[in-house]
């Protein structure tokens, strides 16, 4: 019986490996992936330049300040993304950037080696190119009163050629508001003013180099010594940390974030991979059974042996398919690591290689997709055309979805009590325990949900054999779901 078995898995193989399409099919998947990340990587890179303009009705002209400050916070931005590699994010030093004056920015990048200023006028001017300020001069509406100049501007951005503009009146120094609330709310005496709603990168930019500017401003009016507005200021992080041996404790580093993150993108693959090896072991028991060719089979093997036969041999396609695209993902961190030096500041190329990972993932795999395909197999059996199968594979599908949905609230926690729940349901324990691996679970829980699974996939094979066996010579009409159920209480 094994060697018929083996024979029908190496022919379902074959069968798969052989054809063009198979190949171009594995292709594909990380070619889509490659061209998602570099399309959103060329659309951003290719971005139109965000033109603005700012009508200052303040006193004292605010508006110039703010711009100088803008400006000054793209070298200042650049600064601090390079301190961020030496240092966590919630650094005191870090934070402290942001309270230095533009005037200190210039000073401090006058005192640069050449090669690192070089470096980073370079960075700057890709900043720059962001964002452009026009002043109201140059657009030839300086002398316009201020109704007059307000309905020029928003001409300017209805036709596009302002992506926007700043309104600053009265006196935000003082207060941010004009006049007390109002049971429509506040009216702020700082707005800005764009046709579009989605981007507001520009807005929250000059908005970041405002409040600098008005906090200045406040500070020097209440004649606070800048130590003690530096004081103030400052913000109050908890940085985090693991607990180490004895009384010690171990910083959490950037690495150390990817770890935990990674079990998401491992469950997605083997989503993916389940998914796709189960469909295709459903698509290929319907054309067969629609073209004859099973009752060619059935004639040298058992119903039994054949089912086992095109489970394991869609199996190992799956396996396949799963191994070229880790290849593909080795090479294309490999490579990204070289363009993008976030991947090889996060070791993503040693969390996808470590041991315990890509053995779950295995082991994993194959007990999900037995899972599944035992069901699948079983309703393409009883299935006269695709579209029958398409009908009553639905709710496996509705079913199937569910881990999608839970691997960020499990990978968050993965001992919790949705995680738990989670791992004892046969159908979701794969993805369960794969995504808590960073966790990670108990080793009594590996073995309690080990011998669960491999009990459920037993038990799955036996129902579908039972179905297989009938079902595979019916045809005409699709049996209905009590004599499924009668075909189950058979011995």
């Amino acid at each position: 019986m094994a060697s018929k078995t083996m024979l029908v898995a190496q022919r379902e193989y074959l069968e798969n490996v052989r054809t063009k399409t198979f190949w171009l099919g594995i292709l594909a998947f990380p070619a889509i992936f490659a061209v998602a990340i570099g399309v959103g990587w060329l659309m951003n890179a290719t971005k139109k330049t965000q033109v603005y303009t700012v009508a200052d009705f303040t006193a004292s002209r605010l508006g110039a300040e703010i711009e100088t400050a803008a400006q000054a916070s793209v070298l200042l931005d650049v600064i601090q993304s390079e301190m961020e590699k030496q240092l966590p994010k919630d650094d005191p030093a870090v934070q402290q950037l942001h309270n230095v004056s533009p005037q200190m920015i210039e000073a401090s990048r006058a005192l640069m080696p050449e090669e690192i200023r070089e470096e980073l006028d370079r960075r700057v001017a890709e900043r720059k190119a962001k964002y452009r300020f026009d002043t109201l001069e140059s657009l030839g509406l300086a002398d316009k009163p201020r109704d007059e100049l307000i309905a020029s501007l928003n001409e300017r951005v209805k036709a596009g050629d302002l992506f926007g503009y700043f309104v600053l009146e009265n006196d935000p120094v003082m207060t941010l508001y004009d006049g007390p609330p109002t049971p429509e709310g506040r009216k702020s005496n700082l707005s800005f003013v764009s046709e579009n709603t989605t981007d507001s990168e520009l807005r929250d930019w000059y908005g970041r180099a405002g409040t600098r500017v008005i906090q200045a401003k406040r500070i020097a009016r209440e004649e606070i010594a800048p130590t003690v507005a530096a004081h103030i200021r400052e913000q109050v992080t908890f940085p985090a940390e693991q607990p180490g041996e004895g009384a010690d404790r171990k910083t959490v580093e950037k690495s150390d974030r990817a770890r935990n993150f990674a079990p998401v993108v491992f469950v997605y693959l083997l989503w993916i991979a389940i998914f796709t090896a189960a469909q295709m072991l459903l698509t290929n028991t319907v054309e067969e059974k629609s073209n004859r060719i099973i009752e060619v089979l059935l004639s040298s093997c058992s119903p039994g042996e054949l089912m086992a036969g095109k489970i394991w041999g869609i199996g190992a396609t799956g396996l396949t398919m799963v191994v070229s695209w880790a290849v593909f993902g080795v090479i294309g961190m490999s490579l990204g690591a070289k363009v993008v030096p976030l991947i090889g500041e996060l070791n993503l190329l040693d969390i996808a290689s470590d041991p315990l990972y890509l053995a779950s993932f295995v082991g994993y795999f194959f007990t999900g997709y037995l899972l599944f395909a035992a069901m699948l197999v079983a309703i393409g059996s009883v299935c006269n055309s695709l579209k029958e199968a398409q009908n009553l594979v639905q709710p496996v599908f509705l079913l199937l979805m569910i881990p999608l949905f839970a691997m960020v609230p499990i990978v968050q926690e993965p001992n919790g009590l949705m995680a738990k729940v989670f791992t004892y349901i046969p159908l979701y324990t794969p993805f369960a325990m794969m995504n808590r691996a960073s966790g990670p679970p108990s080793t009594l829980e590996y073995v309690i949900t080990t011998i669960m699974i491999l009990a459920s996939v037993w038990f799955a094979f036996k129902a579908a054999g039972k179905i297989f066996r009938v079902g595979v010579l019916m045809t005409g009409n699709p049996p209905k779901l009590k004599e499924i159920l009668g075909w189950l209480r058979q011995s």
